[in-house]
């Protein structure tokens, strides 16, 4: 250890990267499962969205605000342990909104703990109940239908012997149904007294089916049972449902994101500047394995644990409440963490209103405007992954350790990718590597939206280490040669914090809705579409925008140090030199602290 522990370099990165492992676990506990929690409490895809698109829009103005306040207050290690304290509670308050069902926890442990069945459309069970009424006589095998028995109509059976093979449905027809709870009452009408003909039990089912397909909505949905109940309500959710859960549920996560956003983006201006007193900024970069090596193990570790502990632990609520309790412990364990994190003691003179700045530039410079445009349009189509590709998952059959297993799998394909960086962005260049990695984006989507099994995700979560590893890296080598001298972080801020949540914020609004109106097959696939033609368009106008060319400092002192007699020469390079000087002590004055 040197003399003075303020400035011990290694033992600095060490904290740091022990503080991004613990955050990684952290956030991978609940970010991930988090929307799959709220389909369980009975929400629409539209009010999921309006919640992810509400919290996504918090972290990116909210953090870059608390940031700054934080550093020109000096109170950054106050903050990091408050944004820890705060998120502990405010995470648990979410457990206190009831479901739409009350029953909904009892019912989702006793279905099955890897399972939750997609609902089949109402097509399906017209089909089914058409065969039966064509042979009265005979009764289904018992390998196609384990709920079935034999002609006497359908009996009670599990939530999970209802599912029909997602491959063998309508297209149209799969992908995220609300109110998968309502199947088994729907599909399996119990006849009370007496043995029923089969022609009786297939009345029964399609009298109960015809008004639901009236109403061009899916079976078993919150607007269908809103809908038969006679409550008036709105997109899909009751007024009574709106009062008890979407409000409490929006209340909850607004309040937990505003205490949980500025941790990660105060952390990081924290080390960065304690770095920066040493001229170790160099170090910096390597930090973000730590944070994707404790994203995958945490994603992997809480499934595992949702699968085991979940239903013992008869909460009465729906199951992935573990995973609360999970953010919540590994909260408290980085609280002493947090309180030896490097933190800057002297104060550097830095100029403010850096935001406006990096927003001029942005403005200035076209080739920052269409990767700007760019930028957004990841933020847009990515939310959809993170929003709804765990719900596409769990209707064909996947459980949430194979939910977790993927998502581990694109970010240990990304870290091994990454002693290949410096050769991949050389040999493609940057507006290669770009191109690469939306190609790799767009072909995922089109992929998400043709899933036909629970695995068939595994093989594609593969091409994460592309679409978006190599496209951030090729995205921050552009911002750096793009930037003026000490705005390269402002600008990077920027297009990671407001371009891209504000794109988030905007896909997660619109694709709830988009899932409700059609599917999330349709939604993948126009994401997948819109990413294309942008694809198309930008590698068109990308080579024909302007290049400026920089002037480089080096050269200039090599000519300098030269004996040219040239005068032409001699005077060019002293109009050179004098700007370059200028420039520099214009960028330099605020450099010592």
């Amino acid at each position: 250890m040197s003399a003075n522990p303020q400035w011990d370099i290694s033992r600095a990165l060490g904290v740091a990267g022990l503080f991004h492992l613990v955050c990684g676990v952290r956030d991978a506990s609940v970010t991930p499962f988090l929307t799959l929690y709220l389909r369980q409490l009975g929400l629409a895809a539209p009010w999921v969205g309006i919640l992810m698109g509400s919290k996504h829009l918090i972290a990116a103005f909210w953090a870059p605000f608390c940031a700054f306040l934080a550093q020109s207050h000096q109170r950054r290690r106050v903050l990091l342990t408050g944004s820890l304290l705060g998120s502990v509670g405010a995470s648990l308050l979410v457990l206190l909104v009831p479901p739409l069902d009350g029953d909904l926890g009892h019912r989702s442990c006793h279905a099955g703990h890897s399972v939750t069945p997609a609902v089949p459309p109402a097509e399906a069970a017209l089909a089914v109940n058409f065969t039966l009424a064509k042979e009265p006589g005979s009764s289904l095998p018992a390998e196609r239908s384990a709920g079935i028995s034999h002609a006497s109509g359908f009996r009670k059976g599990p939530a999970a012997s209802v599912q029909a093979p997602s491959s063998h449905l309508p297209r149209n027809s799969v992908g995220s149904v609300e109110g998968a709870r309502t199947t088994s009452e729907v599909l399996h009408p119990v006849t009370s007294g007496r043995e029923a003909t089969p022609w009786e039990g297939a009345l029964k089912v399609v009298s109960t089916a015809l008004p639901l397909l009236a109403e061009g909505t899916a079976l078993g949905s919150p607007a269908n049972v809103s809908a038969t109940k006679g409550n008036s309500g709105t997109l899909g959710l009751p007024v009574e449902g709106l009062l008890r859960t979407f409000i409490p549920c929006l209340v909850s996560l607004v309040f937990w994101e505003l205490l949980a956003a500025p941790l990660e983006q105060v952390a990081d201006d924290s080390l960065f500047e304690y770095l920066d007193f040493v001229d170790a900024t160099d170090r910096h970069r390597n930090l973000w394995v730590w944070k994707l090596l404790g994203t995958s193990a945490g994603v992997c570790g809480i499934a595992a644990l949702v699968e085991q502990l979940d239903c013992s632990l008869k909460t009465g609520g729906p199951r992935g409440v573990v995973s609360f309790y999970g953010y919540a412990l590994v909260s408290t364990l980085a609280l002493p963490v947090s309180t030896v994190f490097p933190v800057p003691i002297c104060r550097r003179q830095q100029p403010s209103y850096k935001t406006s700045k990096a927003l001029s530039l942005v403005e200035g410079d076209p080739r920052l405007i269409l990767l700007a445009i760019t930028v957004f349009l990841i933020g847009a189509v990515t939310s959809t992954i993170q929003n709804f590709l765990f719900w596409h998952m769990q209707d064909h059959g996947s459980s949430e350790l194979v939910m977790g297993f993927s998502v581990a799998l694109g970010l240990l394909g990304e870290i091994l990718l990454h002693p290949f960086r410096t050769t991949l962005l050389r040999k493609l260049s940057r507006l290669g590597t770009i191109g690469l990695g939306l190609g790799c984006l767009t072909g995922q989507l089109l992929y998400y939206s043709f899933l036909w099994s629970w695995w068939s995700i595994l093989p594609v979560q593969l091409l994460s280490a592309l679409s978006n590893g190599a496209l951030w890296w090729a995205v921050g080598a552009s911002i750096e040669d793009l930037a003026t001298p000490r705005m390269e972080r402002p600008l990077s801020a920027m297009f990671r914090g407001h371009f891209y949540g504000g794109g988030a914020s905007l896909g997660s609004f619109m694709g709830g809705f988009v899932v409700r109106r059609f599917s999330l097959a349709v939604l993948y696939q126009a994401s997948c579409a819109v990413l294309g033609l942008w694809l198309a368009l930008f590698l068109s106008v990308q080579p024909r925008l302007p290049q400026e060319r920089k002037v480089s400092y080096s050269k200039l002192l090599v000519v300098e140090a030269s004996d040219t007699s040239d005068s032409e020469q001699g005077t060019e390079r002293d109009c050179l030199v004098k700007a370059s000087l200028g420039r520099s002590q214009r960028t330099g004055q605020n450099s010592a602290c």
